[in-house]
């Protein structure tokens, strides 16, 4: 099987980096808009020059390709969703945008006998298989909270934040409407909104809405939770300073601006940690209980290259499904969702485990 991987940044590298020991993986092949893209000491892996906005370019790129893996920043992703279903190759992305996965499923119901699995990273993607698999393990539900940070292990400017992912990416969740369940109904959250504190291994930090996290967890569970959101996790006064950017100086509105403004005063860093933590509260057997699950990823090396937490997250999240799926223990053509996924089944994988030192609940209280 070939694998295209359309995006050759931090995370494309990686996942060809971890499809490297991938018995069903006969070769990975890089494309970027950008020439010379390095991959020293990948025997699979090649880079190619790829202009994505060039559709017989694309065209071209996707059809070599068994399987096509999309990490590029959300706002082309509809090329190249829409490139693979007119080429019947099979579809996977890491988008936490609303517009894009709402095409996706469009086009998996239209297109017959193809796979599409969107939202495979770690939020979307980990994380609803996580909620999922919380929620299902209850006879009836009363609520599924979902949390992740993606944050430095030391910040000392005032945003108390340093960028390790995609920053486009990062601005569209602080500026779209979330999606959460209220009393069982759909609902929209708005973005920065619903601040709450954490206190976890006695370290403070708070959680407020951004979108794209619930993934297609509303459509799915509508009816049979009471309440289901996901908040993004940040040290204190992160989402004060934030909101300030994105709404009062309305930057939300200047995207390419407030990203310029991101990236020349916050520098990246290496040193990062994953925070995941999910609960569901409900009944079995007749008893209130809740189910949880918490965990932290660090930066790690891989296949000798030092890795941020995220970059193992997301990478491993998205890697896991596609071994899954070659494996046949996904289902293997249409939509796939990531809570259609059984998360016994995702940590037991190679790339999964990187999730699965989060059985154990680690202590956590929550002011109002």
């Amino acid at each position: 099987m070939t694998i295209g991987v359309v995006g050759a940044g931090k995370i494309g590298v990686t996942i060809a980096t971890l499809l490297e020991s991938c018995a069903f993986c006969d070769a990975v092949v890089l494309g970027d808009v950008r020439a010379g893209v390095k991959i020293a000491g990948l025997g699979k892996a090649s880079a190619t020059k790829l202009d994505a906005k060039r559709q017989s370019a694309l065209t071209t790129f996707v059809k070599r390709c068994d399987a096509i893996v999309c990490a590029l920043p959300f706002f082309l992703n509809r090329e190249i969703v829409e490139t693979c279903a007119r080429a019947r190759v099979a579809y996977f992305d890491l988008t936490e945008d609303v517009a894009t996965t709402t095409l996706v499923r469009t086009l998996a119901g239209e297109t017959k006998g193809v796979t599409f699995i969107p939202q495979c990273g770690l939020a979307p993607g980990a994380i609803n298989i996580v909620g999922g698999a919380l929620a299902s393990s209850l006879d009836s539900v009363r609520s599924v909270e979902m949390r992740v940070g993606a944050l430095p292990l030391t910040a000392g400017n005032q945003m108390k934040y340093y960028l390790s992912w995609s920053t486009a990416g990062l601005i569209n969740e602080y500026c779209q409407l979330g999606e959460a369940l209220h009393g069982g109904r759909r609902i929209a959250t708005l973005p920065l909104d619903g601040v709450e504190r954490l206190t976890i291994d006695g370290v403070e930090y708070e959680a407020f809405n951004t979108a794209g996290g619930v993934a297609t967890m509303c459509e799915t569970f509508e009816g049979r939770v009471g309440e289901l959101n996901y908040k993004t996790i940040r040290y204190p006064g992160h989402r004060d300073i934030a909101k300030i950017l994105v709404q009062d100086l309305r930057l939300g509105q200047r995207r390419a601006l407030l990203k310029d403004i991101f990236e020349y005063a916050l520098p990246t860093t290496m040193q990062d940690v994953v925070l995941i933590f999910v609960t569901a509260s409900g009944h079995i057997g007749g008893r209130f209980v809740q189910q949880s699950y918490a965990n932290k990823v660090y930066s790690a090396p891989v296949n000798g290259i030092e890795r941020t937490a995220i970059q193992i997250t997301t990478a491993g999240g998205i890697c896991a499904v596609l071994d899954l799926l070659a494996q046949n223990m996904l289902p293997q053509k249409g939509l796939i969702r990531q809570e259609d996924i059984p998360l016994a089944t995702f940590l037991a994988n190679r790339f999964g485990k990187a999730y699965a030192g989060g059985i154990d609940l680690t202590p956590l209280e929550r002011a109002a």
